[in-house]
């Protein structure tokens, strides 16, 4: 009878196969979990950017047409629309499209919708934008 030695290596590889392959498994995990994750944020950032930009654009437009429509009535009352309408501009134009990492993003975008609003109020004109799915709208 012939006794076969085993090797004490070959009971380590047994007894540490749990902790090597939870080693493994929690790098390949985590190296899927990253690019999944950059892939998502990455998409979630250009929808979200997208409507903001929606947003703006709008208001910008109606800020533009409605300073147009305003410029050839010279009385006081309207001098001030058009001075507000001036400025919903001017916070337009110097918002940082291009720096998503601005650190005032979300304020100076409240800034401009708190413009926004106050203008519509002088114009009297009932302020409802909306985003949705289908389609963005500004409603009067």
């Amino acid at each position: 009878m012939a006794v076969t030695s085993v090797s004490p290596d070959m009971f380590e590889e047994i007894v540490m196969a749990e902790e090597r392959f939870h080693g493994e498994g929690y790098q390949e995990g985590y190296a899927e979990g990253s690019h999944v994750g950059v892939v998502e944020g990455r998409r979630y950032g250009s929808l979200h950017g997208a409507k903001i930009g929606s947003e703006i654009g709008c208001y910008l437009g109606f800020a533009l047409t409605w300073q147009c429509l305003l410029q050839k009535c010279t009385d006081e009352k309207n001098s001030k629309k058009i001075r507000a309408l001036d400025s919903l501009i001017r916070m337009i134009q110097k918002f940082p499209y291009e720096d998503p990492t601005y650190d005032k993003l979300q304020e100076d975008l409240e800034k401009i919708r708190g413009k926004f609003k106050q203008v519509c109020s002088m114009l009297n004109v009932q302020s409802d934008f909306r985003i949705s799915t289908e389609s963005s709208s500004l409603t009067f």
